[in-house]
């Protein structure tokens, strides 16, 4: 993820692009110093793409963890067609998609009493607690296309065509995924907005 001023802003996404585009070929020659450094710089924008959709931070790190195996084992197969985000979302996607299908499967496990959330004495806090929780429920009742095109766009900041090549989708088709989440989550917040 790449932010700064605008002028410097495409330079330095594109070098930034072109370093781990790098960092995969040394992967690929069986450089682990170099997968590393990739896993350092992508692992908490992994994490934060798979806590919207899963909202547990346990399956987010299990996920992204599962991301980079799958990113390890393919790097020989790595071609620079797209950006290197484009590429690692696109897997990321799989594995989301692979685990909400087991987890459809699987009976659903017992809240684990660390992730509830802790009573607050204070409205305001209160107030941006069920906001929070709302927000969460409502990215999690989106269709799959919409959570993840949506996500894709804001919390990492890929462009139209980006998420498009990562979804396997046209252009057109995120647009009108994006423009329906924004619009389910202004209807499900709704509430939150008139306050």
């Amino acid at each position: 993820m790449c932010v700064m001023a605008k002028a410097d802003a495409n330079d330095e996404c594109e070098n930034a692009d072109e370093s781990d585009v790098l960092l995969m070929r040394r992967v690929a020659k069986g450089d682990n110093r170099a997968f590393r450094v990739l896993v350092v710089k992508w692992q908490k924008p992994l994490i934060n793409f798979f806590y919207r959709s899963v909202n547990s931070v346990h399956t987010s790190e299990d996920l992204a963890q599962t991301t980079f195996v799958k990113l390890f084992r393919n790097a020989e197969n790595y071609s620079p067609s797209a950006k290197f985000s484009t590429y690692l979302f696109h897997i990321a996607r799989t594995v989301l998609i692979s685990n909400f299908r087991s987890e459809a499967v699987r009976k659903s496990d017992p809240a684990d009493p660390a992730t509830l959330p802790a009573i607050a004495d204070d409205r305001h806090e209160i107030e941006t607690n069920d906001l929070e929780r709302s927000f969460a429920k409502a990215v999690q009742e989106l269709p799959e296309n919409h959570r993840t095109a949506i996500l894709l766009l804001r919390q990492q900041e890929l462009s139209y065509e980006e998420i498009a090549a990562a979804m396997n989708a046209t252009v057109p088709n995120v647009k009108n995924w994006i423009f329906r989440a924004r619009q389910a989550l202004r209807e499900k917040l709704a509430v939150f907005l008139e306050k």
